[in-house]
């Protein structure tokens, strides 16, 4: 456990100094968005291709993988909805809530630690867990958000959702890896080297960013967000673990899963939640709450499932 712990404490230290950048105001929110956005749309997209383009679909996609996380995930999700239907809160609102408790930080955190932490062959399961989290739960949360504002599911918002995720430059630089793995590609040692320059940026700009990003953030709605976080660090990953195991998922990609599960909340979540204007105080608090105690949490799982 405490090899494991200060393996992650460089990941977590970069996620403090940016934290205490920002709130210093040494790196003011508008260079936290422009950070996010160069991450987002250039680092992390170069090392998303490059992972992909060294895999195969058949690498990527394991069918027993996919049903134990969408199961597991699925459970949390589930739960988070009845609890909040239980406290009376409108649809729209509840639906916020089991999105939060089972969006990890996959792209910003997980693909950078993970593939470090468990080795290169977390490549494929991460990028699935990432993949599963975009294109289904992703879509889920905006069909029940915008289904409950007008009343109805229409075409367009199926339409709107096909060219939001086309947009989505995770997915689109996944996609792309794959295609040119798939169609056995030669990979020019320029390009290799260009993306591997700018993918090495993703790592320190990601963390840098989610810190400077917690740094506005009060913990407002405690008592919401400490349920919220308790179900993403505790539920979510014993959720996906207990499914693995019932799929019988091979033990290293059920592990990477699990790992991934263990991630806080996404920062993109409060994104979501700020767009709608659905429960954006509980959503923030639980992504600086989930994160903090994730310092502890997330070694402790990883210490469990390299063990095992």
């Amino acid at each position: 456990m405490l090899a494991i712990f200060l393996k992650t404490l460089p990941f977590f230290a970069l996620i403090g100094l940016g934290w205490a950048a920002g709130r210093l105001r040494f790196f003011p929110p508008e260079a936290t968005a422009w950070l996010t956005k160069f991450v987002f749309y250039f680092a992390l997209s170069a090392m998303l291709f490059r992972f992909s383009a060294t895999l195969s679909l058949g690498e990527l996609f394991n069918g027993r993988f996919v049903l134990a996380y969408l199961s597991g995930t699925a459970l949390v999700w589930a739960v988070g909805m009845a609890v909040a239907r239980a406290r009376r809160l409108p649809l729209a609102a509840a639906a916020m809530e089991a999105h939060t408790g089972m969006t990890g930080n996959t792209g910003f955190l997980g693909v950078p630690m993970l593939v470090v932490l468990l080795g290169p062959a977390a490549v494929g399961p991460v990028l699935m867990v990432l993949a599963i989290d975009l294109i289904v739960f992703s879509s889920l949360i905006t069909l029940l958000v915008t289904g409950a504002r007008h009343g109805r599911v229409s075409a367009a918002m199926f339409v709107a959702l096909a060219l939001g995720l086309l947009k989505n430059p995770m997915i689109m630089s996944m996609v792309a890896g794959l295609a040119w793995a798939g169609f056995s590609l030669p990979m020019p040692g320029p390009l290799m080297e260009f993306v591997t320059i700018l993918g090495a940026a993703a790592t320190p700009g990601a963390l840098f960013a989610i810190g400077a990003s917690l740094a506005p953030r009060s913990a407002e709605r405690i008592r919401p967000a400490i349920w919220l976080s308790f179900a993403k660090l505790v539920l979510h990953p014993l959720a996906v673990a207990v499914a693995a195991l019932l799929f019988a998922v091979e033990p290293y990609a059920a592990g990477v899963m699990i790992a991934a599960a263990a991630l806080p909340v996404a920062g993109n979540v409060y994104i979501l939640a700020s767009h709608y204007g659905v429960a954006p105080q509980r959503v923030s608090a639980a992504i600086l709450i989930s994160t903090a105690f994730s310092i502890l949490t997330v070694p402790a799982v990883i210490a469990w499932v390299t063990a095992s």
